[in-house]
């Protein structure tokens, strides 16, 4: 199925795209022959893995610095894309999320989240949209959920209420442009180890036994897994699949719902104060 030329010609951005999944993504779109254009807010690290991932595919990639809770700031940058020719897929992948009990969070706390997960997955799918429906440009839209949308999950709350609009977003513009020529899809994954983010939600080293013990498969998902089933489904192997969520987490959701529910029984205290958020979340 992974053919070389499986993406070839096709003009891609992924928001989030300079570290974990997207990074991922990026590079294995490359390898299929895709151009990439990845951005986020932190310019440093978007030249990094432009550097590195044009090293490792020879690919053509160009990184966009931009934060994608600001709207004029993402329509400014389609813009830019769009001087060299339309973009054919967009994945959007950039995220924020912590742990933490839900009532020590500020409004602001809450804001950041759904700035960057729901506002910016909006923000970037209409600047696409409209100008894809425009010209009649057949397209494709992969977002990234998660497991807990229809659940919920204690404890990243702002996340969750941010993946759910992201799902019903999916769902809706599924329907209302699919006979228009775009295609909406979306990827739940389960537990994936990253860079961060991943230890970041595992504060000490024995959950990741306790993690791996709710899953069927008794092990983590990979990055290379993930973007396999990221470049599947943006790709045009999958040309009849249009508004559905793909779960990818080894049978974890099927086993018990809400991911993060049960460290409310196992954290202790001053674990709870070292995980308050200062800064906001990073991607």
């Amino acid at each position: 199925m992974f053919q070389k030329d499986l993406l070839h010609n096709k003009r891609i951005l992924i928001t989030g795209g300079g570290t974990g999944l997207g990074k991922a993504a990026a590079q294995r779109f490359l390898e299929l022959g895709a151009e990439v254009y990845i951005c986020g807010r932190r310019h440093d690290v978007l030249l990094a893995t432009e550097r590195e991932l044009h090293n490792l595919t020879g690919g053509r990639i160009h990184p966009r610095p931009c934060d994608v809770r600001d709207a004029p700031a993402v329509e400014e940058m389609i813009d830019t894309i769009w001087k060299d020719g339309p973009l054919d897929i967009l994945m959007n992948n950039a995220a924020g999320n912590f742990l933490a009990r839900t009532e020590e969070l500020s409004l602001r706390a809450f804001e950041t989240v759904i700035g960057i997960v729901l506002l910016g997955t909006l923000h970037t799918t209409m600047a696409c949209g409209k100008r894809w429906l425009a010209a009649k440009h057949r397209a494709v839209v992969l977002n990234i959920t998660t497991t807990y949308t229809t659940t919920g999950s204690a404890y990243v709350v702002p996340s969750a209420v941010s993946k759910a609009g992201v799902q019903a977003l999916t769902r809706s513009l599924a329907v209302e442009w699919g006979n228009r020529g775009i295609r909406m899809n979306a990827i739940a994954p389960g537990p994936i180890p990253t860079e961060g983010a991943f230890s970041r939600l595992l504060p000490r080293s024995e959950f990741e036994d306790l993690a791996k013990q709710r899953i069927p498969l008794g092990r983590f998902g990979t990055t290379e897994e993930f973007a396999n089933l990221a470049a599947f489904l943006v790709s045009d192997a999958s040309a009849y699949i249009n508004g559905d969520v793909i779960t990818m987490d080894g049978g974890e959701w099927l086993q018990g719902a809400g991911e993060f529910t049960t460290l409310g029984r196992m954290l202790k205290e001053e674990e709870w104060q070292q995980m308050k958020p200062k800064k906001g979340p990073s991607k």
